[in-house]
C-alpha cells in the first residue's frame, strides 16, 4: 500500500474533491447573478481609468477629493522611499515603528482633536482589532444594520452579545440600549455596552442622526464608536467629519475611519484619548501580529491629511459639493429621481442584480465605468450603481453620464432580466 500523501493519484484526487465543492458553490453564485471578477486597472486613480484597455470616465472611486494621484502625496511617498525603503521590517512593536507612522499618528490625533490616535495597515484590520480587543463574551455591541461589514466581523470575533437596530431607527436602538442595561444589572461582572455607527453610509449616502444616537448611548451607559470613513475632507469647518460639523466631537468615545478614501492613501486609524490608543497597541491582535504599514503609505497618507486642513482642500471640498448638485439636475433630466442624500455618494437603486449587473456591463462598453452593488454588500433585490463623485470631475462628464445612464435604464426597464435577452 501506498502511503506516501504526496503521490500523484493522491494529489490529484485532493485537487478534484476542493474543485468539485467549490465549483458548486460558485455555480449558485453565478445562477443568483452575484459573480464577480477582477478589472485590472492600467492607470493612476482619477476621473480617466485605463479599464481592461479602455479608456474610461471613472465614477467608482472613493478618492473624494481627488488627493490619490496629487503630486504633494507622490512626493511625500517617494521621499519616505528614499530614506526609509520599502518595507517596514517587522511589526510596530518590535522594529517597524518608523518616524513616518509616528509622524502619521500625530497629524491624525491633531487633525481629529483627540490625545492619540493609531494607524493600521488596513480599514479592515482597524475595525476587527479594534472591536475584538474592546469587547468579550460578556459585552454587548449594538450596530446599526447598515454598519461597514469589517465592524461587524470585529463585533462576531470578540464573542461579544450581538444586536442590530433597523437603519438610523432611534426608537429600536432604545428598546435594544434598555434590555441591556437590565442585562448589565443582573451580571456578575459588569458588562460593556458599545454602540456602532458609520456618519456617512457607504451605500446609501446618507447621515446618521448622530446627536440623537450619541445621547441615547451615554444615557445608557455606554461607548459610542463612529466609522467617519465616508465624511471625513467633505463635513466640518476642518473637514474633520459629520461629528465636527454637528459640533460634538466630545461626544464620541472612539473615532474610527481610513486613510484611503478622501485622504489619499491607504490603511485605516482609531483617534480617542491616550488610554485607548495604548490599550490597543497592546491587545489589538491585526495590529500587534501584523508588519507595520508601507513608511511610503503612512507619508503618503500624513500629506493627504495637511492637504485636506489646507485653502486647496476647502476649494476641492467646496467643488465636490457643486458637482453633486449639477449631477443631480441631471439626473432630474433625464427622469431619474436622485436619492436625497447629502453626501458624495449617490445610489441608483435599480433592484434586481441582473438588471444592475447588467446596466452596468452596458456602461462599461460606452466608456462610463460605475460597477454594480449587489448582494452581500447590499441587500437582496437592493442591487444599485454607486456613483461618486469627486473634485476632479467637470460639468460635461457630469451630463455625460446623465445621458447614458437615462439611455441605457430605457434599454433595460425595472423588470428586465436575463431571460428577455436569451432566444425563444
Amino acid at each position: 500500500m501506498d502511503l506516501n500523501p504526496h503521490n500523484d493519484r493522491t494529489v490529484a484526487s485532493r485537487k478534484h474533491n476542493l474543485s468539485g465543492a467549490l465549483d458548486d458553490q460558485l455555480e449558485e453564485i453565478v445562477e443568483l447573478g452575484l459573480m464577480r471578477h477582477l478589472r485590472e486597472i492600467d492607470s493612476p486613480q482619477g476621473v480617466n481609468v485605463q479599464v481592461e484597455g479602455h479608456e474610461c470616465l471613472n465614477y467608482s472611486s472613493n478618492d473624494y477629493l481627488g488627493l490619490a494621484n496629487h503630486p504633494a502625496l507622490k512626493e511625500a511617498a517617494i521621499k519616505a522611499i528614499e530614506k526609509y525603503g520599502v518595507g517596514s521590517g517587522a511589526s510596530r512593536l518590535i522594529c517597524g515603528n518608523l518616524r513616518p507612522h509616528v509622524e502619521l499618528e500625530e497629524t491624525i490625533a491633531a487633525f481629529k482633536g483627540t490625545e492619540a490616535a493609531l494607524a493600521f495597515s488596513s480599514g479592515y484590520a482597524a475595525a476587527v482589532g479594534t472591536v475584538s480587543a474592546l469587547l468579550g463574551r460578556d459585552d454587548i455591541v449594538v450596530v446599526d444594520k447598515l454598519t461597514h461589514a469589517s465592524l461587524i466581523d470585529g463585533a462576531r470575533l470578540s464573542g461579544a452579545k450581538l444586536r442590530a437596530f433597523a437603519h438610523n431607527d432611534l426608537q429600536k436602538l432604545e428598546t435594544i440600549l434598555k434590555w441591556a442595561t437590565r442585562l448589565q444589572g443582573e451580571a456578575v461582572h459588569a458588562r460593556r455596552i458599545l454602540v456602532i455607527t458609520e456618519s456617512v453610509f457607504s451605500m446609501d449616502g446618507d447621515l446618521a442622526p448622530l446627536k440623537n444616537i450619541a445621547e441615547l448611548t451615554h444615557q445608557y451607559g455606554g461607548w459610542l464608536l463612529v466609522d467617519e470613513a465616508h465624511s471625513v475632507g467633505l463635513f466640518g469647518e476642518q473637514r474633520r467629519g459629520l461629528a465636527e460639523a454637528f459640533e460634538m466631537h466630545d461626544d464620541i468615545d472612539i473615532h474610527f475611519g481610513t486613510l484611503g478614501k478622501a485622504i489619499g492613501s491607504a490603511g485605516g486609524y482609531v483617534a480617542g484619548n491616550a488610554t485607548l490608543i495604548n490599550f490597543l497597541i497592546n491587545k489589538a491582535r491585526s495590529f500587534i501580529f501584523s508588519t507595520a504599514p508601507l513608511p511610503a503609505v503612512s507619508a503618503a497618507a500624513t500629506a493627504g491629511i495637511r492637504l485636506i486642513q489646507s485653502e486647496e482642500g476647502e476649494v476641492r471640498r467646496q467643488r465636490v459639493w457643486s458637482l453633486i448638485d449639477h449631477l443631480k439636475s441631471e439626473l432630474l433630466v433625464q427622469g431619474i429621481t436622485p436619492p436625497p442624500t447629502q453626501s458624495s455618494i449617490i445610489p441608483i437603486v435599480l433592484g434586481q442584480e441582473t438588471r444592475a449587473r447588467k446596466i452596468a456591463a452596458e456602461l462599461l462598453k460606452k466608456g462610463i465605468y460605475v460597477p454594480a452593488i449587489r448582494y452581500p454588500t447590499v441587500a437582496m433585490g437592493k442591487a444599485r450603481l454607486r456613483v461618486s463623485m469627486t473634485a476632479n470631475h467637470e460639468v460635461e462628464q457630469i451630463k455625460l453620464l446623465c445621458h447614458m445612464l437615462g439611455e441605457t435604464m430605457n434599454e433595460f426597464p425595472e423588470g428586465w432580466t436575463d431571460e428577455d435577452a436569451r432566444p425563444a
